[in-house]
C-alpha cells in the first residue's frame, strides 16, 4: 500500500512583534541582545515548522523601520502553525532572551505582538504588518489579527483559546 504524501497547507500563519528599545543598538546595555541576534535567529531558521524571517540589509530585521519611530524595532516571520511557533518560542536562547527582554525594552500597554493566516508562500510587508496589529490594538483578538492566547484557524471560525507558559507572555 503506497501513501501519498500529505497537501501543503493553504495557509501559514505570519507573526510580528515590535519592541521599544530602552538605548540605542550599540549602546552597553543593550549588547548582550545584539549579540545573541545571529544564534536566536539561527535557532528560528532551522527550527521545524520555520518558513520565513524578515530580514534588512545586516541579517536580522533591526535596521528595518516599523511605524516611523527609530526606537522601535520589528521582528516578522512565517511559520507552519501556532504550534511550530510556539515550540520555537518558549526553548532554548529565544526562551532566555524573552526572560530577560525587560532589561533592553520598555515596558507598553498596547499590543505589541499580532499573529495571522496568510496563503502558502506569501511574504508579509511592514505595512501589512503594522495595518494587523493596529486591527488588533483597536478590536482585540479576530481572524484578522490574533494572539497565541486567542488565535483562530486559517478559516476564522471560531478562536482557540491557548495555553502560553507562566511568565512569558507573548508581547516582546
Amino acid at each position: 500500500m503506497t501513501t501519498s504524501p500529505a497537501p501543503e497547507a493553504a495557509f501559514e500563519l505570519a507573526q510580528v512583534n515590535i519592541a521599544r528599545l530602552k538605548a540605542p543598538l550599540d549602546s552597553p546595555q543593550l549588547k548582550d541582545f545584539v549579540d545573541s541576534l545571529d544564534p536566536v535567529n539561527a535557532d528560528a531558521d532551522a527550527a521545524d515548522g520555520f518558513v520565513w524571517r524578515l530580514e534588512g540589509d545586516a541579517g536580522d530585521a533591526t535596521d528595518v523601520s516599523v511605524f516611523g519611530d527609530e526606537w522601535l524595532i520589528i521582528n516578522m516571520s512565517v511559520w507552519r502553525d501556532t504550534n511550530a511557533l510556539t515550540a520555537y518560542m518558549y526553548q532554548g536562547r529565544h526562551r532566555e532572551m524573552l526572560a530577560r527582554r525587560r532589561e533592553w525594552f520598555e515596558r507598553v500597554q498596547e499590543a505589541m505582538t499580532t499573529l495571522w493566516w496568510v496563503p502558502a508562500g506569501h511574504r508579509p510587508t511592514v505595512a501589512e504588518a503594522e495595518s494587523r496589529l493596529l486591527h488588533l490594538r483597536t478590536n482585540g483578538p479576530t481572524p484578522y489579527a490574533f494572539t497565541l492566547r486567542t488565535s483562530f484557524p486559517p478559516q476564522g471560525a471560531q478562536p482557540v483559546l491557548g495555553e502560553v507558559p507562566e511568565g512569558l507572555g507573548c508581547s516582546v
